[in-house]
């Protein structure tokens, strides 16, 4: 019982914290700061939109879509699954699975993956859509399993990693961890390479786990809780992480951004920062959206901040995402901000979904793909 007062309490905790934009010190709630006036230097164009049923629903979802190839898949709340070219927007599958989908969609190797909130992961048949397995894990899963062929790996709520046969769902190997005694509601997506599974844990660490048996190759700390308080030591992984060549990019809640040896797990830099989202890099630079509503750009190579954007503050905004040569992120108006790499400034705006835009917009290529809380996919190109 004890287990799920904490779980219920994580939900709540992330629907209060994470909209008053972690600002525990004000006395009252300060609004979303006011969208500023720019002068336009891009556009950007629609391709194509649909709608995918009810979208990410009235709960704290980060239903991201998944490219793979030429098709684009996306998941609603209620279970629909739809597959689409992702270039003309053409609908080639949907599918109705009605279970509450909570981590959607991973794909690849032939698999759409989506998990629920009863704690199973559905594999898909990519290109018709035909369900292949299913499988029981320990509890919900909030983020995207993923897959490298051979196996299937899940990262649920309650901390754990799972392996499961990427051909039958058979489960390989459970790695159990112990949660912190309170979290946000969600968990980042893991990786997997060939021989590595690697997650970031609701303590602040990141732990790599061999493939084959689950054993620990390396285990790393990111952030280390402080405070008295246990909501003040809240120093969740939520973002989930990004692999560029041997190096994996993270960042925690109340804690810091960091780029880790793919290898080893050692820490290559770090920086102070608080974020619930995540984090994209290109060119040597890594951008990060701040629970506060700043946008960031960080050298790697001497983790000191080349510029700081927080006209956005308070717009609760989702993980940043390089385009072009631009960062886009959204935010709870469901307005997609293209800002420069080179110093911040705004280029381009957008609305998407009035009903807010959560989800990490997706780039492929010169193609950006919009996901609003609503249920609106959108392409979108830079003319």
């Amino acid at each position: 019982m004890r287990n799920v007062m904490r779980w219920k309490y994580a939900a709540l905790l992330a629907l209060t914290a994470l909209a008053a934009g972690c600002s525990s010190t004000s006395k009252k709630e300060l609004p979303p700061a006011e969208l500023p006036d720019f002068t336009e230097e891009v556009q950007l164009e629609t391709q194509w939109s649909r709608s995918i049923g009810d979208g990410q629903g009235d709960t704290y979802n980060m239903l991201v879509p998944a490219v793979d190839g030429d098709s684009i898949f996306a998941a609603d709340v209620n279970g629909e699954v739809k597959a689409m070219n992702r270039l003309t927007g053409d609908v080639l599958w949907d599918k109705d699975l009605e279970v509450d989908v909570s981590g959607a969609v991973g794909a690849g190797e032939g698999l759409v993956l989506v998990g629920t909130l009863r704690g199973e992961v559905i594999a898909l048949d990519a290109a018709s859509g035909d369900e292949k397995w299913r499988a029981r894990v320990t509890s919900e899963v909030l983020a995207p399993p993923v897959s490298n062929g051979d196996v299937v790996i899940v990262q649920t709520q309650d901390d754990r990693v799972i392996a499961l046969e990427a051909s039958t769902g058979q489960q390989r190997w459970v790695f159990d961890n112990t949660p912190a005694v309170l979290t946000l509601r969600g968990t980042g997506a893991p990786l997997v390479t060939s021989r590595l599974a690697i997650a970031g844990l609701s303590t602040g660490k990141v732990i790599a786990l061999d493939t084959q048996r689950g054993l620990p190759v390396w285990e790393q700390r990111v952030a280390v809780p402080q405070g008295r308080s246990e909501l003040d030591r809240i120093v969740d992984i939520d973002g989930g992480l990004h692999l560029s060549g041997n190096t994996i990019y993270v960042t925690t809640y109340q804690g810091r951004v960091a780029g880790l040896d793919l290898d080893s797990g050692r820490i290559l830099w770090q920086r102070e920062a608080s974020s619930y989202v995540g984090v994209d890099e290109g060119l040597g630079n890594v951008f990060v959206s701040e629970a506060s509503g700043t946008v960031e750009s960080i050298d790697e190579r001497s983790s000191s901040a080349l510029w700081s954007n927080d006209a956005l503050a308070r717009r609760q905004l989702s993980a940043p995402t390089v385009f072009s040569s631009y960062v886009a992120v959204g935010d709870l108006e469901g307005y997609l901000h293209l800002l420069s790499q080179v110093d911040g400034r705004f280029v381009a705006r957008e609305r998407i979904d009035s009903d807010g835009l959560r989800a990490r917009p997706l780039v492929v290529g010169d193609w950006l793909y919009a996901y609003g809380n609503g249920g609106k996919l959108v392409a979108l190109t830079i003319r």
